[in-house]
């Protein structure tokens, strides 16, 4: 059963993804927060494996409230928004969430985003969430590789690069030639090397470097 804690300061907009979620055989509304601290709250108590988080909330807005939640590791966050090319979306990135949705997606969408969320995933895939990484980081100069972004081998800034261009694992096996295992494992070590959550988080760090340029395929 997958957890979920809901998070908006809008009742009916929450009310509505209780009843959907509600709706699911797989997943279990185990809490709802009106703002940010409230959220950070039911993450520590109910330990959900998913908060769907609104960003703008009264006492502790959706970014800060996700940047605690997701550095002590006690839950992935989906960031909710009215608006996809939005910065406050980028910041919910940035701050470690594993995508984000559109309130108005339809509901199979959603339950699919959650179950995505739920296992691990993130929702890096979709041409919106690279559309809106770029918008942002080309408006910014690229900020000065780390020592762990320096530390990668030649074929993990291959696969880096092809990753935060939306790549699957199968697709960069199919690409770069190679078992769709060692796609997987490539990935896997990107994750540790450059201490990232999971895939939201190496597109972020490939845009932000420089390693890849936005508007490029």
């Amino acid at each position: 059963m997958i957890r979920v804690v809901v998070a908006d300061d809008q009742q009916l907009v929450r009310a509505g993804f209780v009843v959907l979620l509600g709706s699911a055989d797989d997943c279990e509304v185990v809490g709802e927060a009106a703002n940010g601290a409230e959220a950070v709250a039911l993450a520590t108590s109910e330990r959900p494996d998913v908060v769907l988080m609104d960003v703008r909330m009264p006492v502790m807005d959706g970014i800060e409230a996700t940047r605690m939640i997701t550095e002590s590791g006690q839950a992935r966050v989906l960031i909710l928004t009215t608006f996809d090319l939005d910065e406050y979306v980028y910041d919910g990135l940035r701050a470690g969430a594993s995508g984000f949705l559109l309130k108005d997606t339809p509901p199979g969408e959603l339950l699919h985003a959650v179950r995505v969320v739920a296992a691990g995933e993130a929702l890096i895939a979709p041409s919106v969430t690279r559309r809106l990484i770029e918008e942002f980081t080309s408006r910014r100069a690229p900020a000065a590789p780390t020592g762990r972004m320096e530390s990668l081998t030649e074929r993990e800034r291959e696969v880096l690069e092809l990753v935060a261009r939306g790549r699957s694992n199968a697709e960069l096996s199919d690409e770069l030639y190679i078992s769709h295992a060692t796609a997987k494992t490539h990935v896997s070590r990107l994750l540790t090397k450059l201490d990232a959550r999971d895939r939201a988080q190496l597109v972020m760090l490939a845009y932000e470097t420089g390693l890849v340029v936005p508007g490029t395929t």
